[in-house]
């Protein structure tokens, strides 16, 4: 029996309709919510680093566009400038969207990748996904507690080397789709985003040195074979660990991972 189509997906123009709903949903969701947003950035730093990430902003390899490529650094490095050194106070709630804005060609957005229907196309703003991949695996180093996450294929391209949990997969799309976390403590933790030599560098900074650490741990990763897709299969866990002991604290899932491979199957492992 054939599936019937969503509203959205019968028309480009319906799409964009159901899109301008979700997003006016989220407005006035966030009008009755009562939270204290985090929008306080400041030049001065925290002075304890908790932990550190970089990554590429160009992907090279066959089938990748490079124009939209370095559209997307172009994206991701406006976007930065409204987070760098951002302070999340206590009780305070952090929204990816709600700092960073509405991306137009206005703004100085480009066109890059982004997922629509299930495929890979340009977009004004593309690419952001990657800096609300490195956001989460910035929080997920954090006490900061994560009360919003969305997910998209983390096998957007091959593997380039040894495999990284989380090395993609975030969705953040405006403004509906968006990341979130909350400072449930009581002190400050403050964002450090910038681009430099092709690479995106990010970092959460504390006031003080804390009493546990944290990490990743994916299990059973592979790729399989479903009907005529595949599909990259795995769990990923997020470990508390005793600073001064290192044993672990805590295990928890965040992710059971069946993702799309949108990449060539004949470049699988």
């Amino acid at each position: 029996m054939k599936q019937r189509k969503l509203f959205c997906d019968r028309n480009p123009v319906f799409y964009a309709i159901s899109q301008e709903k979700g997003i006016l949903l989220r407005h006035l969701r966030d009008l009755t919510s009562g939270a204290s947003w985090a929008t306080c950035q400041s030049q001065t730093l925290l002075p304890e680093t908790l932990w550190t990430t970089e990554s590429g902003l160009i992907k090279r390899g066959p089938g990748i566009d490079p124009v939209l490529q370095q559209n997307k650094a172009v994206n991701i490095d406006l976007a930065c400038r409204r987070l760098d050194g951002l302070l999340i106070r206590p009780g305070e709630t952090f929204s990816f969207w709600r700092r960073v804005g509405r991306t137009s060609r206005r703004k100085g957005y480009r066109d890059g990748r982004v997922i629509q229907g299930g495929k890979l196309v340009a977009g004004t703003g593309g690419g952001l996904c990657n800096l609300g991949n490195t956001l989460y695996l910035l929080f997920l180093h954090s006490p900061l507690t994560v009360t919003e996450v969305h997910y998209h294929s983390d096998a957007l391209a091959p593997d380039h080397g040894k495999r990284v949990p989380f090395a993609a997969g975030t969705s953040v799309c405006y403004n509906y789709i968006d990341l979130r976390v909350r400072n449930d403590t009581d002190r400050p933790f403050q964002l450090r985003l910038w681009c430099a030599d092709e690479q995106l560098h990010g970092a959460i900074l504390g006031t003080r040195r804390e009493d546990v650490t944290y990490d990743l741990l994916e299990e059973g990763h592979h790729f399989a074979k479903e009907g005529e897709d595949y599909y990259r299969i795995s769990k990923i866990y997020r470990l508390t660990l005793d600073r001064a002991t290192g044993q672990v604290l805590d295990k928890t899932l965040i992710r059971d991972n069946h993702s799309l491979v949108m990449f060539d199957p004949a470049l699988l492992p």
